[in-house]
């Protein structure tokens, strides 16, 4: 099978958001439709640890589907779906309504219920099919599914359980129930008299097997499932996340709908159960990856330090050690995503790891530096640093594979990602007349994390008190800045380039890259401003946010993965750019263009959707391979609020800056229980714009004016 990185095609649709219900804990997911039903030949069914442990599961009522007619959400992990039965010939109503309490984790639980409105005592045959095909989550994800290997399916005292071997792998999942339902093949039966105004009862149970051990779920039948880990890690981490107030109803339901789904994207590893850290998003990507948790964990720095910390601990665990082409492993370099397709351990140290990505490194070192400013103890500092250090000699060594001072990538073989930026499509590096760059490549916005991460290394030498090393990473960074600013800037254009080609050309397409460097402070000041117009003219710009490629470009596609999408996260990072260089009004615009298409999607942002103009469409065109709920898309509110607070601590410096910039009409508003320091401060702004931050330790001053210089990390 070929590796699962290297796949450029689309996933399969899930049917759109309308049609879909993803249910998540930890690496455990659901997808069915709204009825229930996993329908098997579909992209639905029960996944943990990248194998599809049930491919259907279909509930029939009296030999028919029964009608559905509700579906909610109770937790990230559980949900009711809501059905009834068919009225009897003659009738025009059904007196039989079908209940199916669903929770996921590490297997899955169905309570089923049906309730008999009648006058009278009802009959009712119940019947679930249960089908398992044990395939790879890559296969079903990439529309590829093949029957291979050995299965088998036998009654084993009530229960049925499905087997599957394939050379030294072995995976099975046992259906049991209660009561005991008739067995016949992979279907069970009950026959049943529902009591009028009365109800009946079973409990459904899918338990995972490994190599021939049963996997003990997070649910089991007859257990409270308010008792559950999830259950109560949710409820922990309902009761530390901040309060929004505000009058801005819509605000509130985006930035709640985000604590929601970031909480519902945490990991945690049985070897390290106090470390949190953030999968990449719902349905395809329930695991750790580099660049995705480290932006996530930036963006969610006003939330929950830990899931920063817990993000950088564990890529500390897994940093490269030795050059191997077949991973793209290479010392101090941080891993791009993990897999467990063939893992029989539950742990994360029981994956597959992939290093091939050129921005996870530095972006490391910058999140490091980043939580010491929110005060991470020294001493935990101190613990991670050799790993920074090991990351700082990559990028110096390895990164920068010509010695021309910037950092490239070029996959060892084939098995790798031919793009290894975030725009990591075949097609997503591309000059302006649509030719595609050729590697080695030299990212635009990469650069501008390398920039970032000379610069925490230098704040770290002068804690460390050590000025020889900090002048040497600060020169380093003003080295960077200056022939990036000379050697990506087109002038003729007005724009940077999205990145440099093998030959050293500025591949000239104009794009949403240049605004990550805005973020970074990398771009000299005298070109910021033209860049900020620049992202917000129409070509980029489609009023739902700025698009990845402007639509003037040659293979310009709104519905396209990167040649023409919005990315919410993109913009989080684009509006805080262009708020760091004092472009107020144009940061505004992004940040309320985003909001108002989270709230045209009921407050939940999708990874991405499409680049369509809002004049020409007034609503948000989805992308139908979406992952929904995605880390940074999560995230993407949150680094919002901040930018739009314009809130920077330097709690080793003593100080914190707050200087509200909330659009028109947004505020008054107060946030409580924001970590910072080892406290929980509240901010809050007046109407009138003044601000105050209540529970500051007294050995911090509060700034209340934009940070300067702005562009300073």
């Amino acid at each position: 099978m070929a590796d699962p990185w290297t796949f450029n095609g689309e996933s399969a649709s899930l049917g759109g958001g309308a049609g879909v219900l993803t249910l998540v804990e930890g690496s455990s997911f659901c997808i069915s439709g709204h009825s229930g039903d996993v329908v098997p030949g579909s992209a639905h069914g029960l996944f943990f640890r990248d194998t599809r442990f049930c491919s259907g599961l279909e509930l029939r009522v009296n030999h028919q589907a029964p009608e559905p007619l509700a579906a909610s959400t109770i937790d990230p992990f559980s949900a009711v779906f809501v059905s009834r039965s068919h009225p009897k010939q003659g009738r025009a109503d059904s007196t039989l309504m079908v209940f199916r309490y669903r929770y996921v984790g590490r297997g899955m639980r169905e309570d089923i219920v049906v309730r008999n409105f009648g006058e009278e005592p009802s009959y009712c045959s119940l019947e679930i099919t249960v089908e398992a095909d044990f395939a790879d989550l890559f296969e079903v994800k990439e529309g590829r599914v093949t029957r291979s290997g050995e299965h088998a399916d036998e009654p084993v005292d009530g229960s049925v359980v499905f087997k599957w071997r394939k050379g030294n792998i072995r995976r099975g999942v046992k259906v049991s129930c209660s009561p005991p339902a008739q067995v016949n093949g992979n279907q069970m039966l009950w026959e049943v008299i529902v009591p009028a105004r009365g109800e009946w009862r079973a409990c459904l149970q899918l338990t995972a097997m490994i190599d021939g051990e049963e996997v003990e779920p997070r649910y089991r039948c007859g257990q409270p499932v308010e008792r559950s880990m999830p259950a109560e890690r949710l409820k922990k981490w309902r009761r530390d996340v901040p309060l929004l107030a505000t009058d801005d109803e819509d605000l509130k339901t985006v930035v709640n709908r985000s604590l929601e789904d970031l909480g519902a994207l945490r990991i945690f590893d049985p070897d390290h159960p106090d470390r949190a850290v953030v999968a990449a998003g719902a349905p395809w990507f329930m695991t750790l990856f580099g660049r995705d948790s480290l932006i996530t964990s930036w963006m969610a720095l006003l939330v929950d330090p830990d899931l920063a910390l817990g993000t950088l601990q564990t890529l500390a665990r897994f940093q490269g050690k030795d050059v191997d082409p077949r991973t793209e492993e290479e010392p101090g370099r941080i891993l791009h995503e993990m897999r467990f397709g063939e893992s029989s351990s539950l742990s994360l140290d029981g994956g597959s790891v992939y290093y091939g990505t050129a921005d996870a490194t530095p972006l490391f070192v910058m999140l490091l530096g980043e939580l010491r400013r929110w005060g991470l103890a020294k001493e935990i500092v101190d613990q991670l640093l050799p790993h920074a250090d090991r990351a700082m000699t990559w990028i110096v060594e390895h990164g920068d594979r010509d010695g021309d001072g910037y950092v490239e990538y070029q996959r060892a073989s084939d098995r790798g990602l031919q793009n290894q930026g975030w725009k990591d499509s075949f097609d997503g590096i591309r000059f302006a007349n649509g030719e595609l760059a050729r590697a080695p490549i030299a990212l635009c916005e990469v650069q501008g994390y390398v920039y970032g991460a000379y610069l925490a290394r230098a704040h770290f030498a002068d804690e460390l008190d050590d000025p020889v090393e900090a002048a040497k990473w600060r020169s380093r960074a003003a080295d960077l800045k200056r022939r990036f600013n000379q050697d990506f800037w087109l002038e003729d254009r007005g724009w940077f380039a999205m990145a440099l080609d093998a030959d050293k050309r500025p591949v000239d397409a104009l794009a949403s890259n240049m605004g990550h460097a805005l973020w970074t402070g990398i771009v000299d000041e005298d070109k910021a401003a033209v860049v900020g117009h620049k992202l917000l003219e129409p070509e980029l710009f489609s009023g739902w946010g700025v698009r990845t490629l402007a639509t003037s470009m040659t293979g310009f596609n709104p519905i396209s993965y990167h040649c023409g999408s919005v990315w919410p996260h993109d913009n989080a990072i684009i509006a805080a750019g262009l708020m760091r260089y004092g472009m107020v009004a144009e940061a505004q615009r992004v940040v309320t263009a985003v909001l108002d298409a989270a709230v045209s999607q009921g407050g939940r942002l999708p990874e991405l959707y499409s680049g369509l103009d809002r004049r020409e469409l007034p609503t948000v065109v989805s992308y139908p391979t979406s992952c929904s709920p995605q880390a940074w898309a999560s995230g993407a509110p949150l680094l919002c609020l901040r930018t739009l607070l314009r809130f920077e601590p330097w709690v080793p410096h003593g100080k914190v800056w707050l200087s509200p910039a909330l659009p028109e009409g947004m505020g008054p508003m107060q946030v409580q229980r924001i970590p910072l320091a080892g406290r929980r401060i509240t901010v809050a702004v007046e109407a009138d714009g003044s601000c105050s931050v209540d529970g500051l330790p007294s050995s911090i001053e509060l700034v209340t004016e934009p940070r300067h210089p702005l562009t300073a990390l």
